[in-house]
């Protein structure tokens, strides 16, 4: 349980630090692109392992590190375009409610038990979620339709890889290097990013990204690193843990947000608040 609260706590620190960025006039997507490397050294320096380059080929993990650090930027690409296109609140929405594809993915693929009260309480959850998230008007033009649906797709299949690929391939030991190496592989497929934007002329680096990005790649390395260690957990089944841990996140990053940034909640938000802790009652049963 220690590693869900954990997992909890530093992924909705990145919501703090995402808010100051805006504060600080920090690029985001270059303290996303910087953060990982910070990420990456902190994962190796906590590692049990050694990290040998000649080693790594002999991973049965390592493809699905680099496609995974892929995935990273892709879906960051995908939630700021759906942002722009549809609104914060629709980008939340749709990020958040994706919990139910490694949901759905742990009970028909690793075939986890499943009773009416853990499926009352995600689907509660569900609910929870959208009520929660929205905080503002946010209408999916017809036209831009695709970007929210491809953000739901794309990181449900982030949470749903990282369980997969922990379930299968991962030893307890390798947690901090798979971590690791997944952040390194992000690093690399953003500066080749980084080098397509140079060359059209179009990139200017932003001096206070970088240290935007080591505010923030320390807990996102932890998040990680946390939320596999509760994948791992024999207490508490995937489903249950993404279920805990988005609406945790939810929970705590609305608290955040009351008490550091003074944010007005809605009658609606509070209507979620209260789904959300029913949510968790009835899954942990």
């Amino acid at each position: 349980m220690i590693n869900l609260l954990l997992a909890i706590v530093f992924s909705s620190l990145l919501y703090i630090i995402f808010k100051l960025y805006s504060k600080y006039e920090v690029n985001t997507f270059q303290a996303i692109v910087f953060n990982y490397i910070f990420a990456f050294l902190v994962g190796i320096s906590v590692s049990d392992e050694n990290l040998e380059i000649q080693d790594l080929p002999n991973k049965p993990w390592l493809i699905g590190s680099i496609i995974l650090g892929a995935l990273f930027i892709l879906v960051f690409n995908i939630l700021g375009k759906t942002s722009q296109e549809n609104g914060v609140s629709v980008a939340s929405v749709s990020s958040k409610m994706s919990m139910i594809i490694p949901i759905l993915f742990g009970i028909f693929f690793f075939k986890e038990t499943i009773t009416f009260e853990k499926i009352t309480g995600i689907i509660i959850a569900l609910i929870a979620v959208y009520f929660t998230s929205k905080k503002e008007t946010g209408k999916i033009e017809v036209k831009n339709f695709i970007f929210p649906i491809l953000l739901f797709f794309g990181a449900g299949i982030v949470d749903t890889s990282m369980n997969y690929l922990q379930h299968t391939y991962l030893k307890d030991s390798e947690i901090a290097l798979f971590s690791a190496t997944t952040f390194l592989a992000a690093f690399i497929f953003g500066i080749l990013i980084f080098i397509i934007k140079f060359i059209k002329g179009n990139f200017k680096l932003n001096i206070k990204s970088i240290v935007g990005g080591l505010f923030l790649g320390i807990p996102n390395y932890y998040s990680m690193y946390f939320l596999i260690k509760a994948l791992q957990s024999k207490n508490l089944e995937s489903a249950a843990v993404f279920t805990l841990i988005n609406i945790g996140i939810i929970l705590l990053s609305t608290f955040f947000g009351i008490l550091l940034f003074k944010e007005k909640l809605l009658k609606q938000n509070y209507f979620g608040i209260a789904l959300a802790i029913i949510a968790v009652i009835l899954v942990t049963l």
